[in-house]
């Protein structure tokens, strides 16, 4: 199998921005930009550092905790017969959460534990007061949670949002995939899934080629990032990743953010709504309907309204708040009929 190739690494700088990497379309590392931050230091004394330090801004709030066996190697995913999950969730105290890691650091035998995108204002106030990226007015306000856990591993998936990663304690790996590999990555189920989002069938540890053949193709398309405590990766919106965290105690504080602005409706609602109405059309129906969404919405629109006078463009004119409501009104209208 083809190794994967590692993700373009960049010196830290203050002149970095949001915006810059999204416009690269690309996964890149800043090594070491929060290298500074007093999570990192007291993570570099060790798990009971970095968990006292934690501990300092436990709101009181119960989180939810996933568990699962050291029988499934840390990889939260499907039982083998799929009838469920291999893990259990439960709400807990982040402290007694924290206690329950770090009593058991050293023994192989402990369950995999981790506490996963968890808003970080919310349930640790205070915490971004010291450990934060500045964050520029003309950029979207970023979403910012901490995954906190053991040796844990997040099956291949993607996200909707463009991410920031940034590792605060312990080491982790980043494998990505371009999001045009997704045929070759075997997506699961849309629902259930382990975490919220569609998870790769394929165990990136042992991935089975008779199984899955066209996932080598997926790995020479692949990229793979090795974070140390301080950098931080970014990868744009809907690029595929397996997430492994390496260290005995790891924690993880993420920025996810999107240009497209609030009023619009998620892209998987669309999705949801084409297997409903566009999938099972005959083979020359899905073509031309393919013909009229590139006019209509991969083209950007503007070719679809040029020769319209603005006064009768109607819903294809550029979408403002208002029309946005008019349009999800009409549309609840007809899935209602």
């Amino acid at each position: 199998m083809t190794a994967p190739r590692a993700v373009r690494s960049i010196a830290a700088s203050a002149d970095w921005s949001p915006a810059a990497l999204v416009a690269a379309n690309e996964p890149v590392v800043l090594r070491g930009l929060a290298a500074d931050w007093p999570l990192v230091a007291a993570g570099r004394q060790g798990a009971d550092a970095a968990i006292a330090y934690l501990k300092r801004f436990d709101g009181g709030r119960p989180v939810v905790a996933f568990t699962g066996d050291a029988a499934m190697g840390g990889r939260f995913f499907y039982r083998d017969d799929f009838s469920g999950f291999n893990f259990d969730a439960a709400r807990t105290g982040l402290s007694a959460c924290l206690d329950r890691i770090v009593g058991s650091l050293d023994d192989p035998t402990a369950p995999a534990i981790y506490v996963g995108s968890t808003d970080l204002d919310l349930y640790l106030p205070g915490l971004r007061g010291e450990n934060d990226l500045p964050w520029p007015d003309a950029t979207p306000a970023p979403m910012v949670s901490i995954w906190i856990g053991n040796r844990t591993t997040a099956a291949t998936h993607y996200d909707m949002s463009n991410n920031l990663a940034a590792c605060m304690v312990g080491r982790r790996r980043f494998t990505l995939f371009p999001p045009d590999q997704v045929a070759n990555l075997y997506p699961g189920p849309l629902e259930p899934t382990p975490g919220g989002q569609v998870v790769s069938m394929v165990d990136l540890r042992a991935p089975d080629l008779d199984r899955f053949p066209r996932f080598a193709e997926a790995l020479t398309h692949a990229q793979v990032a090795e974070l140390e405590p301080g950098d931080v990766l970014f990868y744009p919106a809907l690029w595929w990743h397996n997430v492994e965290a390496l260290s005995p105690f790891n924690a993880m504080i993420n920025y996810w953010w999107n240009d497209a602005p609030a009023f619009a409706d998620s892209p998987m609602t669309t999705l949801l709504h084409a297997l409903l109405s566009l999938r099972d059309r005959p083979a020359a129906e899905r073509a031309a309907w393919a013909a009229m969404f590139d006019h209509y919405v991969w083209s950007g629109g503007a070719a679809a309204r040029a020769h319209l006078p603005p006064a009768i463009q109607g819903d294809l004119a550029p979408l403002d708040e208002p029309a946005a409501r008019r349009l999800r009104a009409r549309l609840l209208q007809r899935l209602n009929r």
